[in-house]
């Protein structure tokens, strides 16, 4: 038979494995916070990095729609040996956006070549 001490311990034991938690622990909240923001260090960066590749895809497509413009104009007209912003803007090769934004990205436009800043 148990001992009154034993019926305590088997009470006691059984309580503390009936008692339902309805809330997280603070070590829980813890790891769970510790894990978000590993997460974040590991993904920032990354996604700063896809902004720059980005950002650099835009301004050689851009300079790449320039050098197009300046191609099709000095088609248009044989007999000049270099264009600038302004006649292309004037004559409809480019849009005044796209002019402000050739202005932005500081894409030189000398002679028949539109240039990346180095």
């Amino acid at each position: 038979m148990r001992t009154e001490n034993q019926k305590k311990l088997v009470v006691t034991k059984t309580h503390f494995l009936s008692k339902k938690r309805t809330a997280f622990t603070l070590i829980e909240a813890t790891i769970v916070l510790f894990i978000i923001g590993l997460l974040m260090l590991l993904i920032l960066p990354n996604l700063t990095k896809q902004r720059e590749n980005a950002q650099a895809t835009h301004r050689e497509a851009m300079a790449a729609t320039v050098q197009t413009q300046i191609d099709l104009y000095m088609n248009d007209h044989p007999g000049q040996d270099s264009v600038n912003l302004g006649q292309l803007e004037s004559e409809g090769y480019l849009t005044k956006n796209q002019v402000q934004k050739v202005k932005d990205l500081k894409i030189n436009v000398e002679g028949d070549s539109a240039q990346l800043p180095e």
